[in-house]
């Protein structure tokens, strides 16, 4: 099942990567700039939900897809946080701690998955209410303005982007208590 339209669909947010950055190289005005890559990004973003309520709905599910969806997801949002961090609108520091995270989890869901104990780093609510805000904090800080005339989407968005921060640090910190055990008993 390598072309579904749930596949496709994820398909379409590592086609964004080069999309987004390359808006912030054209020659238009800033406020342009920045709508059109905030649009951009909360269109293929919604992606990650839509290919996965269709992959169930259309019984379109399989391993590719499964294994391709976590990684579009990382791809878009370290992608949009090199840019933001290159736009002086996120700290690196903020972007160390959520791009060194995924980098570890996904190294340890690898590791869990050879020694045959992959439930133990299952996906958790943590993670996902971290990516919700993530989520939302990319497309603020993508803006970069007033949104309605009086929210000011750039202090929102660094809020929100320090916020994902420390999600991301428990989020981490849960995953890997969860795996310990499970390493300690397979390992002796």
């Amino acid at each position: 099942m390598f072309l579904t339209i749930p596949t496709i669909m994820t398909w379409t947010r590592i086609v964004a990567i080069p999309l987004i950055v390359g808006i912030f190289y054209l020659d238009i005005q800033p406020a342009s700039r920045n709508l059109i890559a905030t649009v951009m990004f909360v269109v293929f973003a919604a992606t990650d939900w839509l290919d996965g309520y269709l992959a169930r709905r259309l019984n379109q599910t399989s391993s590719f897809g499964a294994f391709l969806d976590p990684v579009a997801d990382k791809f878009l949002v370290c992608a949009s946080l090199l840019v933001l961090v290159h736009l002086q609108r996120a700290d690196v520091f903020v972007a160390l701690i959520i791009i060194g995270r995924e980098i570890a989890i996904s190294a340890l869901r690898e590791w869990m998955a050879l020694i045959g104990a992959t439930k133990s780093v299952a996906v958790h609510m943590i993670g996902k209410v971290k990516t919700t805000v993530q989520m939302v904090a990319i497309p603020f800080l993508l803006f970069d303005g007033r949104l309605f005339g009086w929210v000011d989407t750039h202090l929102w968005g660094t809020w929100l982007i320090w916020l994902s921060a420390v999600l991301t640090v428990w989020s981490m910190v849960y995953y890997l208590q969860k795996a310990i055990p499970e390493i300690r008993a397979r390992s002796q």
